[in-house]
């Protein structure tokens, strides 16, 4: 009997991570990689889930495709990903856009569309196997793992209303940490699909020092009530309704992080990033791996400089000679006119005749 229960768990622990585990090398897929463009926007984003301010940035679009088997054919039947980034020197803005019928289920997050960020961290890590260290749950550590460290941040809407901002908090940030308590925004890192955890949380140890540095909304479309929707509105629109689901996104280019769990953008460097999709096609609850990817590799994202400093410099510089030059003109022009009517007087002085008061 007891050969029969290490069996039994041996057979449980494999299929475990044969459910989560990519296997052999990492698949090919036409057109894999890609560019977004972030360019310099400041004041122009508002994080509210809407994409009407998002009109006049550059679009990427993606094939959505199964992350573990990227055949075209069994593609996201609802289209492309549209992805737009915008920085403003500060921090770093996103907005993903999938094509799709309304689904919504309260406090069911795997009955509602999901979608994640990731990013390379370490120098080693790798698009396939979310980082690509080799070691496995009782083994990885920050050091073993070391230069295979990814940057992931995944929102979950099952408890979040429309429009609503969620993701950093004043709760979850005292705790110390990257989670959500309330929308399941969450800013996590990995080394591989095994070892992965919430910011500030570890295999050993915790780091009581860490934070969600994440914010964002969603949106879809066939939703009307713009005033705002509270908890009680909840499923918030009518299920099936064809339209657009939005996803906005903002975060720092550059944290506080002391441990290699956050990535770090540099204006004019590109960096290194993923886009992945959850939907409950068919009303069907997805499973962690059953997600698309929006390429089979890594998306280059270009934070570029402002065009004003890199074409214009200087141009406050610029605008200060123009009124000393003008102001130069108007002194010049006024001592010609001193001059001249200085001349004239004096050219008349000698036609001019005293006349004393008493006589007048």
């Amino acid at each position: 009997m007891k050969l029969l229960a290490l069996l039994l768990a041996a057979a449980v622990l494999v299929a475990f991570v044969a459910a989560h585990e990519h296997h052999g090398e990492a698949p090919t897929c036409a057109g894999g990689g890609g560019r977004v463009l972030a360019e310099f926007r400041p004041g122009e984003v508002t994080l509210d889930g809407h994409p009407t301010d998002w009109e006049a940035v550059e679009a990427s679009e993606f094939p959505l495709l199964p992350a573990l088997d990227p055949d075209e054919d069994k593609a996201y039947t609802g289209g492309k990903v549209t992805v737009k980034a915008v920085h403003d020197g500060v921090n770093v803005f996103f907005m993903l856009q999938v094509d799709g019928d309304y689904a919504y289920t309260k406090g069911e997050n795997k009955k509602c569309p999901s979608v994640a960020l990731m990013f390379q961290v370490g120098e080693k890590a790798t698009y396939y196997d979310m980082g690509g260290c080799k070691d496995l749950p009782d083994s990885c550590t920050s050091k073993s793992c070391r230069d295979y460290e990814v940057d992931i941040m995944h929102f979950s809407v099952g408890n979040a209303i429309p429009g609503r901002l969620y993701g950093g908090n004043h709760i979850d940030n005292a705790a110390g940490n990257g989670g959500d308590r309330f929308g399941h925004l969450v800013d996590t890192y990995a080394w591989n699909p095994h070892c992965r955890y919430l910011d500030g949380i570890g295999p050993k140890e915790n780091n009581s020092n860490a934070q969600n540095d994440w914010h964002g909304a969603w949106w879809h479309n066939s939703l009307t009530f713009h005033s705002g929707f509270v908890d009680d509105d909840s499923p918030y629109g009518k299920q099936d309704d064809k339209g657009t689901y939005y996803f906005e996104f903002s975060r720092p280019l550059r944290t506080m992080d002391q441990f290699q769990q956050d990535a770090q953008f540099t204006i004019g460097e590109p960096s290194n990033m993923a886009v992945a999709f959850w939907y409950p096609t068919d009303g069907k609850p997805w499973s962690n791996s059953q997600h698309y990817s929006a390429s089979c590799d890594w998306l280059t994202l270009d934070i570029q400089p402002s065009l004003e400093a890199s074409q214009y410099r200087p141009a406050p510089n610029r605008s200060w000679d123009a009124a000393t030059a003008f102001a130069l003109l108007l002194s010049v022009v006024a001592v010609c006119v001193s001059i001249f009517v200085g001349y004239s007087a004096s050219k008349n002085k000698s036609s001019i005749q005293f006349t004393p008061l008493e006589e007048i």
